[in-house]
């Protein structure tokens, strides 16, 4: 008893203190969302650091630092230098790609995941609209996205240029890659932009039906060849291999691809006269050979290396006309064939089998 009396005054301090404590804990714990919401902001702060360090190098670094840099509201972590970049990572830039063999319009669009007429609006300079004008060691401009690849002119307005490529005017001022500041949205003559999902039409470039007799060109159908051999409508395959080259149909051809076998056999891919039998084609055609089939249909076979028959001459479908070569605009083995119905082209796939 004389201990409680001695002590009394210690002991209801501590019971007091205790209280207090209790009562804290059991507010804030009553309280933990509204104080959660008005605590301060937490810093985290990365402090870069080698790939060596150690547990060790990290427990001693915080031991010396000052009290300025173990400030107790801040969360350290230790990272390496060293980024990872994912593959998939948006491209807003124009690449350039160097032409080399074996390239086609539509393999180096389809390896950079764009459309072939992306590829040709953006090369103008070099390929004319025409996929035939490729060739080994050009540089191309490669489109991170499918439109147009513009260089602006003097005259030019967001508006103007929306409207003549049939795009979207917020596109253009909010594509990354062509770095338009929307306050003061100014372009200069001379910048290179792009325009998502911009469309033209293409530059003629294929050969006319009708031309001067020079020129090549004349008599592909409808020639003054006397009457002789009729197609009948259905086409056979005018080569033994039935795979492209990578160019699809395009400017009214298909590119067969026949590289692996120079010199192979090319048939008549349907009964008719031939119209054009001749070398050193103006267009850049190489060896060619025209074919009316009587019927409003005529074909057309480029490149050759060897040309069998004659001017004037009937012709059976199925029937050996020439060997495949590389003659004219080509750097590669492959069968360039046309398909023509009224003078109007064709896709070949709507007639081979």
């Amino acid at each position: 008893m004389s201990f409680i009396k001695k002590n009394l005054f210690s002991i209801l301090s501590w019971v007091v203190t205790l209280a207090i404590v209790a009562g804290i804990l059991f507010l804030a714990y009553r309280n933990k969302e509204a104080f959660a919401k008005t605590a301060p902001p937490i810093i985290v702060e990365a402090t870069p650091t080698s790939v060596e360090s150690n547990s060790s190098n990290s427990t001693s670094s915080a031991e010396n630092a000052s009290p300025e840099e173990t400030n107790s509201n801040a969360i350290r972590r230790y990272i390496t230098l060293k980024t990872l970049i994912p593959e998939d990572r948006p491209n807003y830039e124009v690449q350039k790609y160097t032409v080399s063999r074996g390239d086609s319009t539509f393999s180096i669009s389809e390896e950079f995941n764009i459309e072939p007429e992306t590829l040709l609006w953006a090369n103008y300079d070099t390929l004319e609209d025409s996929p035939d004008s490729l060739r080994v060691g050009q540089e191309l401009n490669i489109p991170p996205v499918d439109g147009i690849y513009y260089e602006w002119t003097e005259d030019d307005t967001v508006e103007s240029i929306a409207n003549e490529f049939e795009a979207n005017p917020k596109e253009i001022l909010s594509w990354i890659g062509n770095d338009i500041d929307l306050t003061n949205p100014i372009l200069d003559e001379g910048d290179k932009v792009m325009i998502p999902g911009g469309s033209r039409e293409f530059v003629q470039w294929v050969i006319p039906i009708e031309a001067s007799g020079s020129s090549g060109t004349s008599g592909v159908s409808g020639s003054s060849c006397p009457a002789g051999a009729v197609g009948s409508g259905y086409f056979v395959w005018p080569a033994d291999d039935h795979f492209l080259s990578g160019n699809d149909f395009w400017s009214g051809h298909l590119a067969i691809d026949i590289s692996a076998n120079t010199g192979a056999p090319i048939y008549a891919a349907d009964s008719g006269v031939v119209t054009m039998a001749q070398g050193g084609y103006n267009y850049g055609y190489g060896n060619v050979i025209a074919i009316d089939h009587g019927n409003g249909f005529a074909s057309l076979y480029a490149h050759l290396s060897q040309i069998n028959v004659g001017t004037c001459q009937s012709v059976f479908a199925g029937q050996l006309i020439g060997r495949s070569g590389n003659t004219g605009n080509s750097f590669g083995a492959h069968l360039h064939f046309e398909i023509r119905q009224g003078g109007a082209f064709q896709n070949p796939w709507r007639w081979l089998p």
